[in-house]
């Protein structure tokens, strides 16, 4: 793949009319797109059905961080739903990653198909300080590394880790473990927003990330077109 199809832009949208209007005008120089909490509240299902309908990707990013049972049955539903990349919590623990990776395979045994089971490791929103607040006992990088093998052990295909964590993922899981990486702001629009975790797309790609995660400074530009040209040349 080459970098460009690394690329999944951010549907952090209220509706399905603004949703597709991104997709369409990302297409086809990007081809995979993120299905939040706030687009698939306000939307629902029926919505990742018309996104795959236009033959592009979709990561469904809702998440999900329960009961093990629970969390596993919510998997197989999006993958009934036919999204590429679905993503839990890792802090749920080792039965819940392990039995939704077990459903999966039979799903997969079953259907022929089934989408890359990533694990949520630390929020991109979140630093050492944060993390002392909430009583975690490990700083970001020693979280995210305990994090991403526990996910490794229990059969997640890889993590999403903020860019500064990549290196550390590979690292103790392997190259083939997949990272997911937000956090990511283009030479373009070097703004932190709410994340403090943060790296251009090129350098994110020097450190090895399979996937980069970008958002507002696609849809939220003057020219969403013109951005994404811009995106497509800082990649070459």
């Amino acid at each position: 793949m080459n970098k460009m199809e690394r690329v999944i832009v951010a549907l952090d949208v209220d509706s399905r009319e603004k949703a597709l209007s991104i997709v369409k005008q990302c297409a086809p120089d990007i081809s995979y797109f993120k299905i939040g909490k706030q687009l698939f509240t306000a939307e629902g299902p029926q919505l990742v059905k018309d996104i795959k309908s236009l033959g592009v990707k979709v990561f469904l990013d809702l998440k999900f961080h329960d009961i093990p049972n629970t969390v596993a049955n919510a998997v197989i539903e999006s993958a009934k739903l036919g999204v590429d990349m679905v993503n839990i919590h890792l802090s749920g623990g080792s039965e819940m990653v392990r039995k939704t990776a077990e459903k999966l395979n039979d799903f997969f045994e079953k259907n022929g198909t089934k989408p890359l089971l990533i694990g949520v490791t630390i929020l991109t929103s979140l630093d050492d300080n944060a993390l002392k607040e909430i009583g975690y006992a490990y700083n970001t990088k020693e979280m995210v590394k305990r994090l991403a093998l526990l996910g490794k052990e229990n059969g997640a295909n890889g993590v999403v880790c903020s860019p500064l964590e990549i290196e550390i993922v590979k690292e103790v899981c392997g190259k083939d473990f997949i990272t997911v990486t937000p956090g990511i702001r283009p030479e373009f629009a070097l703004n932190k927003d709410d994340q403090k975790r943060v790296m251009t797309p090129k350098m994110a790609f020097e450190k090895g990330t399979d996937y980069i995660v970008i958002g507002r400074p696609i849809t939220k530009a003057a020219s969403i077109k013109e951005a994404v040209k811009k995106l497509a040349n800082e990649l070459k």
